[in-house]
Parts: C-alpha cells; structure tokens; sequence
C-alpha cells in the first residue's frame, strides 16, 4: 500500500462536479464516484475535510447579477451548498465511512453548527467532516471558506478538484497549444491572473503557507495520487 504524504487534508469541490453529464443537480452515479474516491483516501488513514459548492443548484453572484440583493443570493447559494453536504454525507456513509456536516448557518435539525474544537476533534476519530454554508457570510466564495477552513483546522494541502487536469498557460479550450503548468508560486498566480480560484482564497493560502493542489476530479485515483505525493495537477506554493 501507497504511503501518503500528507496527514490531514482539505479537499474543496465545485457543486458543478456533482452534476455528472447533467445540466442541474446530483447526479447519483457522480457522487457515488466521489465518495469512492474520498474512501480510497480514507482507507489509507488519511483525515479529510470537504467543502463543497452550490453552483449545480443555486449561484448566487449569478443571481445578483440580474437584480437580486447581492447579500440575498449568497444566502440562497449558501442552502444550496447544504443540500450537496448533505447529499455526498449520505453517499459516503453508504460506502462505510462516519461523516459529520457542520454549517456555518446554525440549522441543529440537519447538521452541527460549525465548532473548530469538535471539528478537529471528528478528524482525529476518522470521521470525514464536511463544511457546509461557505463561512456564513454573503460576498464570500466557497472557495474563500475552503481556504479559511484549511488554515483553522491546519490542514497540510489544500486539493482544488476541477474539470481540467490543472492550470495552463492560456485557456485549454480556446487554445490547442495550451500548456499545462506543473508549478508556480502564489503570487505569480495573483500577477499573472490565472483562474484558478477567487483572490481571497489565494492570498489566505499563500499567507498561511498553505500549499494547493489543483488536479483533475474526473480521472479515477487522481485524489489518492495527489496524497501520496505523485506528480498530479498543477502545485501552488510560495518556493
């Protein structure tokens, strides 16, 4: 069995990841792949945090943008974020693994409120702890809270999954002569503009050091690649 190289983990996934070849929603068979690929990490004693977005359900600066009150629409996409923690929880204790939900939004009914001790406290017993209703604040991106919640809990990467394989030079889909970027720093990544996520985020990780992989969701291994330290994606640090 693979060693990892990591002890603690934050893995950050797009609400968009969820909807498979859909257009809208959860697809059962996507997030049934991805807590497949949560468990394989698992099974290697790995701790692992999750946060997941809202974009298959609700966006909310996509909202804002046709007259909705910008702080209204975060809130709507911070449910949204809810609704898919809760999904992929069920999902991943259907394939045997203990998993805790903790909002941002107190709703006791459905989820812990989010308590940093406890959340620490359900990694070091094993249990996969989702992070849901981004930090509970409208204006920030999950992204942001993905970022915010890695630091809090000390993790020692930061996995950004996505639908490429990592960053390039140019936009892959434009240009047939893009090039896939192995490494870079932080600040050459808030130089150069690269999207790879929201400002907020990168600068909170370059920061507090906090090291960041982006890689490709949709290639069967890849999460377990990247924790044993293969050369997956593209890394961001501050060297």
């Amino acid at each position: 069995m693979p060693s990892p190289k990591y002890n603690r983990i934050m893995l950050k996934l797009s609400g968009e990841a969820l909807m498979g070849s859909q257009n809208f929603g959860i697809d059962p068979d996507t997030i049934r792949y991805v807590a497949n690929e949560v468990k394989s990490v698992c099974t290697l004693g790995v701790q692992v945090a999750l946060v997941v977005g809202g974009g298959n359900i609700f966006r909310g600066i996509a909202a804002s943008s046709f007259g909705m009150d910008r702080a209204s629409a975060d809130h709507m996409g911070m449910l949204a974020t809810v609704i898919n923690s809760l999904a992929l929880q069920d999902s991943l204790e259907r394939e045997g693994m203990t998993t805790r939900v903790q909002t941002a939004i107190s709703m006791h009914e459905v989820a812990e409120p989010y308590i940093l001790r406890r959340a620490v406290r359900h990694l070091e017993r094993d249990r996969v702890v989702i992070f849901a209703a981004g930090t509970g604040n409208p204006y920030f991106t999950t992204d942001t809270a993905a970022a915010l919640r890695a630091n809090e809990i000390h993790a020692d990467v930061f996995l950004k999954a996505t639908k490429v394989d990592g960053l390039y030079d140019k936009d892959p889909v434009k240009h047939a002569d893009a090039a896939l970027i192995r490494k870079v720093t932080y600040m050459e990544v808030l130089e150069k503009q690269l999207k790879v996520m929201d400002l907020t985020a990168i600068s909170l990780s370059m920061e507090n050091k906090l090291p960041l992989v982006v890689f490709n969701l949709n290639t069967i291994g890849n999460i377990r690649r990247v924790v044993c330290g293969e050369n997956v994606g593209t890394r961001i640090d501050n060297d």
